[in-house]
């Protein structure tokens, strides 16, 4: 029964408007008394703009606020952008999280890997189980998607049901399941489905994905047909993906081993929970140089141009036992990321330079995406029949690309969301009732913080201009006692007619100084200020760019 002031809303604070960084809260109740649900709670990672920082997290302010009333934190699936903030944000919410086993033992693999991090207890929930928390019935519904035991969830509350992808695609033929469970989708839709919140990652992109089966096949004729060694570069977590290899590398007669902790970390999950059966060992990375090149196949990290990726080292000849040669080839069985560009293009310029050939999506079919095409999203649609679509999980244009896909298909109420909306779905048509400051924080280093907090402005403006150390000390006369020390960091050696510029520096601060009357050093404060002006001046006279600037005036006596 719905309490008369009840009301069922949505509120994300991550993933719509980007990819990545995945959050979404539904809230039941009268607007004062709200319980709540989290479901996901993932991480997207900094491009150059965030010099340092090691993750950027979906600010909860607002889950904190209300943490009495969170009921559950349930996670989809295991990739970083779904659970990759559960170690960090949950130990201020100490909510119960309930995860598939393979996300429980990546979540474990992880802390045994961390040491700060804390132990998180799961409670097992995967595809077929149901479970009750607060006002809502949480039903997990098995999907497939470039990770193991995926699931979508149907939501079941007295406002009406809701159905939340997760991210997921159609494959009737993967190597590794579950199949999308298109009985049990359609089953939910005849039970009347309020609204979808439907991954709009490849919104953008017509027709139906190709299977895994068939990118399998073509892997095997790419390593039959390649002459030197292969190396295979894929997200770790993608377990059928590494299936696929290894079946398609044992099929053409070579042995299989895996560079790069996270991947082997990914595997030792896969293989505990028994999805590795009928594939061989690996081999060890110190057998490498032993084996013939044309008997053996690398499967390694390091697919977005991660700098510490074993991809990475490879391009940079950095392994102990394991390089390319001349001839060897390298397939990105993958799609880059969107900001992940440049990275990836500088590994494939280091490949090349070694002589390295190399093969991408798009010149073969060696990579199929998770994420559900046009073609797919209308079949769901004509699973659920929704009354309300909720295009999530995407950037502006993907949001927009299916907010117009879902029009066409006849939805009547597709409403425009995006972070920090709150959403009220029923009762009444779906409206944007208010808005939550969805900002971002960031994980760096041992802390945590928001942009200002954290000095990452700062840290920009550093890296742009450098610093400059002023220490001056004043006798009691107020005249110099002894060379100021100045220290210039990141600053140009020498100016255009070759003088030091640590001496230019040094010219500036005497200058300043000698320009004040003695009777007016008395105040150190202008002391200070009028020398860090005249030292960004001579720096920006003779080099165009004011350095940031540190002074300390002394007065001995």
């Amino acid at each position: 029964m719905a309490d008369n002031n009840a009301e069922l809303v949505f509120l994300p604070l991550g993933g719509l408007g980007e990819i990545g960084m995945n959050l979404a809260l539904y809230g039941y109740g009268p607007a004062k008394k709200r319980e709540w649900i989290m479901v996901d709670c993932g991480v997207t990672f900094p491009g150059p703009d965030l010099p340092g920082v090691d993750l950027v997290l979906p600010d909860i302010e607002f889950v904190r606020e209300q943490r009495d009333n969170l009921k559950a934190m349930i996670i989809t699936h295991a990739h970083e952008d779904h659970f990759g903030a559960i170690a960090t944000l949950w130990p201020g919410l100490n909510v119960p999280v309930y995860a598939s086993p393979f996300t429980a033992g990546l979540l474990e693999a992880k802390r045994e890997y961390d040491s700060w991090m804390r132990e998180i207890p799961v409670t097992i929930f995967k595809g077929g189980d149901t479970i009750n928390v607060g006002p809502f019935t949480v039903e997990g519904v098995p999907v497939n998607h470039s990770i193991p035991e995926p699931m979508a969830l149907a939501i079941r509350t007295p406002l009406g049901n809701i159905v939340h992808t997760g991210d997921w695609k159609i494959d009737h033929a993967p190597t590794l399941g579950p199949k999308t469970d298109e009985a049990r989708f359609r089953a939910i839709g005849d039970e009347g489905v309020l609204a979808l919140m439907c991954d709009s990652t490849n919104a953008m992109r017509d027709g139906v994905s190709p299977s895994e089966e068939e990118v399998s096949a073509s892997l095997r004729k790419v390593i039959e047909n390649a002459e030197g060694r292969v190396a295979l570069t894929t997200f770790s977590s993608n377990i059928g993906r590494i299936r696929s290899i290894a079946k398609a590398a044992d099929e053409a007669g070579r042995q299989v081993l895996l560079l790069g902790s996270s991947l082997k970390r990914a595997v030792a999950v896969a293989r505990d929970l028994g999805l590795m059966e009928g594939v061989k060992p690996f081999v060890d990375e110190d057998e490498f140089g032993y084996i013939p090149r044309d008997k053996v196949v690398a499967i390694l990290t390091g697919s977005q141009g991660e700098s510490r990726a074993a991809l990475a080292k490879l391009s940079r000849d950095e392994m102990r036992n394991v390089a390319l040669a001349a001839g060897d080839l390298v397939v990105f069985s993958s799609r880059a990321i969107p900001g992940n560009e440049k990275a990836i293009q500088e590994i494939k310029n280091g490949l090349v330079e070694q002589g390295v050939h190399i093969l991408t999506d798009g010149e073969a079919l060696v990579h199929v995406s998770g994420h559900p095409r046009r073609n797919e999203l209308k079949q769901m649609y004509e699973w659920i029949r929704p009354e309300i679509l909720v295009p999530v999980h995407g950037e502006a244009q993907h949001l927009t690309a299916q907010k117009e896909l879902g029009e066409q298909s006849g939805i009547a109420q597709v409403p425009r969301v995006r972070n920090g909306d709150l959403l009220r779905l029923a009762p009444g048509p779906a409206e944007v009732i208010g808005h939550v400051e969805a900002g971002r924080v960031f994980k760096d280093g041992k802390l945590i913080g928001g942009f200002d907090e954290m000095g990452i402005g700062d840290r920009r403006k550093l890296s742009f201009v450098g610093h400059v150390s002023v220490n001056v000390v004043l006798n009691s006369k107020f005249e110099f006692s002894g060379d100021p020390d100045v220290v210039p960091i990141g600053l140009p050696g020498f100016d255009d007619d070759d003088e030091k510029m640590e001496d230019v520096l040094f010219d500036a601060v005497l200058g300043a100084v000698e320009s004040i009357p003695r009777s007016r050093r008395k105040d150190l404060g202008m002391v200070r200020e009028a020398i860090r002006r005249s030292v960004r001046a001579a720096a920006n006279e003779c080099w165009g760019k004011k350095p940031v600037v540190t002074v300390f005036v002394n007065k001995l006596g």
